[in-house]
């Protein structure tokens, strides 16, 4: 029997062609979980859409992917449109999507929740990162629509609460792609406003899809690091934003904004007013206070008797100065005595002591005689006696067992 053989590409080719021609494979929608998910540099994304069977290999060309408002990651249970080919290099087939949404949760909403989720860890959050809101701001910038029911609504607050405010309205988009750049450049240009206190981002309600530029990373990242406080009044009270979590203060509604951006005359006065009436009150309590303490201090002993404040310290002083006195007696006692003694041996030494004994002291010339030796006829002795000095003239010297004229 004849056979017919075929090449690898013959058969490659009509494989191709077969699932060309299928009507269901080149329009289908397939759910399954996102596994083995690679976002390639070149833009394109490579993953496998799995359940508990098997799995397809899927991509899903940049072109296509650009435009999603969320991040697909492994785990993620998704609903993928597009159209089942065969990749001839490999002779493997693959489904190619065109697009693709979170099973059992809208698109947006699940963007809504990833990008919320990363700039609570970023901390864009944080509550220590809020600027202080000015209770009495001068003049107030709002970026928003100049046509839309929110701009009516702050501006008849703000003419009810406080008229000599100062609006600076800078228009905007608030829906629609183009939307984000627009709240951008306003929030930029009020920055670089010197007499800007305070900015308000507003819109009235709609639907996610209508409030979806104040949930763009973008938008978000402005609102974080502007120089000015800003308020977020978007939608309703039900409705919330991206922007509502970074602004420095999250109103309800529009009106909600203009009312937290201004205090009423009427509350500042009766502010005011409450303030004096404590602080009158708050002095008025310390001046009693500081009365009855003068009335206690003027009733005190020392007063009356200033000497008793110092009475322990004088009866001190008076025993201190008895205390020397006794010791400087005794001292002086002391040394009298020993004067006296002293004396007494001193006297008893003393040469006119020993003149008193009928003594005398012979010099001549200013020199002690102790000898006759020294001494010749004519020379001049005075004789020192006890009671007064003779003046005399020598007539002979003589010695013991001599004499000589």
């Amino acid at each position: 029997m004849d056979r017919k053989i075929y090449s690898v590409s013959r058969i490659t080719d009509y494989i191709k062609d077969l699932f060309s021609g299928d009507n269901l494979l080149n329009d289908i929608w397939v759910v399954g979980e996102i596994s083995n998910f690679h976002h390639h540099s070149s833009g394109h994304m490579y993953f496998s859409l799995k359940d508990s069977n098997t799995c397809l290999n899927s991509l899903m060309f940049k072109g296509y992917n650009r435009y999603l408002k969320y991040k697909l990651e492994d785990g993620m249970k998704v609903n993928a449109h597009g159209y089942i080919d065969l990749y001839k290099p490999r002779g493997s087939y693959q489904f190619y999507i065109d697009k693709i949404e979170p099973d059992g949760k809208g698109a947006l909403y699940l963007a809504f929740e990833q990008l919320k989720e990363k700039l609570e860890k970023e901390g864009l959050f944080a509550s220590e990162s809020k600027k202080k809101i000015p209770m009495l701001p001068k003049k107030i910038g709002i970026v928003t629509s100049p046509t839309g029911a929110a701009i009516r609504d702050i501006l008849s607050v703000v003419k009810r609460r406080f008229a000599g405010v100062s609006v600076l309205i800078v228009p905007s988009r608030v829906q629609g792609n183009m939307a984000k750049d627009e709240l951008i450049s306003g929030i930029d240009y009020l920055n670089k406003r010197s007499d800007i206190d305070l900015i308000i981002i507003s819109r009235g309600g709609g639907s996610i899809e209508d409030l979806w530029p104040f949930n763009e990373e973008i938008v978000a990242r402005a609102i974080y690091h502007s120089k000015k406080p800003i308020i977020s009044g978007v939608g309703h009270e039900i409705d919330f934003t991206i922007s509502d979590f970074v602004a420095d203060l999250r109103a309800p509604t529009p009106s909600a904004a203009a009312e937290l951006a201004i205090s009423s005359r009427e509350e500042i006065e009766k502010n005011i007013t409450g303030l004096f009436s404590r602080l009158k009150n708050a002095v008025n309590y310390k001046m009693e206070r500081y009365r009855e303490n003068l009335t206690t201090l003027k009733n005190n002993r020392v007063f009356s008797l200033p000497e008793e404040l110092y009475a322990a310290q004088i009866q001190e002083r008076d025993e201190l100065v008895k205390r020397f006195e006794w010791a400087m007696e005794k001292s002086i006692g002391s040394y009298k005595e020993r004067f006296t003694l002293l004396n007494s041996k001193l006297n008893s030494l003393s040469p006119l002591k020993t003149l008193e004994r009928g003594y005398s002291i012979v010099s001549s010339r200013g020199k002690l005689i102790r000898d006759v030796s020294g001494i010749k006829k004519g020379d001049y002795l005075d004789i020192r006696l006890s009671n007064g000095t003779i003046k005399s003239i020598v007539e002979e010297t003589e010695k013991e067992g001599e004499f000589s004229v």
